[in-house]
């Protein structure tokens, strides 16, 4: 699934930036500076002429970008979506801003790592502080036959822990339950919090639930803080306490976050369509994947999905990779995810060092894209897909 949503992915990106280097087009390579002409053209569009339509995995919105007028980030990314939705049926794969009444009353992700007395072995290690040898034989025992990713997993610092902490000592305050603001100006209340090793020597800090949401900083609105992932703690009485992560999704954050992913978006088209000859040049294709990257980091703040936002998000990273000639050929390190590496990072030059170290010396150039079929074309139906995902001599 992830591979042909990604080839299918730079297929029609890449049309999109070969419309835009043409000379007669440079115009539309003029990037929309002005706040005002920012939130009217809140969709992201860069234009284009021959993306082709009728995929099953196609946008909404596809009669129109294949009629030449544009591509938006939401129809990169709702491509990824599409294939997402077909290969797991049983997941609810939505965009929230359609879930109406959840929409309106601002429906959040949940994502625990502490569940009562349940670590989730999947995210327990962005908690973990202290490597406990028993946690990590049981986790061993549950993922049978991985024990070295396990143990990988268990070797992290406690990042979700520190960040929340970290959090409480700038700010002096946490928001309860009702969004009341509990405030934490007692000195004995901020040494506590600092030495504090664990969600419940929080807790008892604060005395009751309560939530910190971490930092993200706006790139196309200089000064401006978005609101990121909420931490919460929550006690569920005798089998402990409810450490998790929570991402609303409000109409006003909605709003702020599609005028972030356009200003992304447009960035990542200026830098690629702007150099005549990006591939030949270091300089020109560190700053496309930079660009890649910073969408990358508020398309991982904003979680604008129901389900799937993390590989959603990944697949098109690649996909962008591979339009602009570039593979990516390793794979995520054992310890690593790339979702929790944006949500824990106050802004996207800081989530761009903590990726690159891994993930740049695995680019290489490549032109493997013109030797695709146009996977668009070649599943143009609903059950050519599911023969796709489902064939094991695909």
């Amino acid at each position: 699934m992830a591979g042909l949503a990604a080839i299918e992915i730079a297929q029609k990106v890449s049309k999109a930036w070969r419309f835009l280097r043409n000379p007669k087009n440079s115009a539309k390579l003029v990037r929309r500076r002005d706040k005002h002409n920012m939130s009217v053209n809140r969709g992201g569009y860069c234009s284009t002429s021959t993306l082709s339509a009728g995929s099953p995995t196609s946008s909404p919105s596809e009669e129109r970008v294949s009629s030449g007028i544009s591509l938006s980030w939401q129809d990169v990314y709702n491509i990824a979506v599409k294939w997402r939705q077909i290969s797991e049926p049983c997941d609810p794969v939505v965009w929230v801003n359609k879930l109406s009444e959840e929409f309106n009353s601002g429906f959040g992700s949940h994502t625990p790592l502490l569940l009562g007395q349940a670590k989730i072995v999947r995210y327990y290690p962005y908690y973990l502080r202290f490597v406990d040898t028993h946690d990590v034989l049981l986790c061993c025992l549950v993922i049978c036959g991985q024990p070295l990713i396990v143990l990988a997993y268990f070797l992290l610092h406690d990042r979700t822990l520190e960040a929340a902490k970290t959090i409480m000592l700038d700010l002096k305050y946490v928001n309860n339950a009702e969004d009341r603001a509990i405030f934490l100006t007692d000195i004995e209340k901020l040494k506590k919090i600092e030495v504090a090793s664990s969600c419940s020597d929080l807790y008892n800090v604060v005395g009751e639930t309560y939530w910190v949401a971490t930092r993200c900083d706006s790139i196309a609105f200089q000064g401006r803080r978005l609101e990121g992932t909420r931490i919460t703690t929550q006690n569920v009485g005798k089998t402990g306490f409810d450490f998790a992560i929570r991402t609303p999704c409000t109409p006003s954050r909605w709003e702020e976050y599609q005028e972030e992913m356009t200003a992304a978006w447009e960035a990542i088209c200026e830098a690629y369509c702007s150099d005549p000859n990006p591939t030949r040049d270091s300089n020109a294709l560190d700053a496309v994947k930079a660009a890649i990257l910073r969408m990358t980091y508020y398309w991982y703040n904003f979680m604008p999905l129901s389900r799937g936002s993390s590989v959603v998000g990944y697949v098109v990273l690649l996909g962008l990779f591979l339009a602009a000639s570039m593979d990516v050929t390793a794979s995520i390190p054992p310890g690593v995810q790339v979702d929790w590496e944006a949500i824990l990072s106050p802004d996207p030059g800081t989530f761009v060092d903590a990726v690159k170290p891994w993930l740049y010396p695995s680019v290489k150039m490549s032109k493997s894209l013109k030797d695709y079929a146009d996977v668009s074309v070649a599943f143009g139906t609903t059950g050519s897909v599911v023969a796709a995902l489902t064939s094991a001599d695909t």
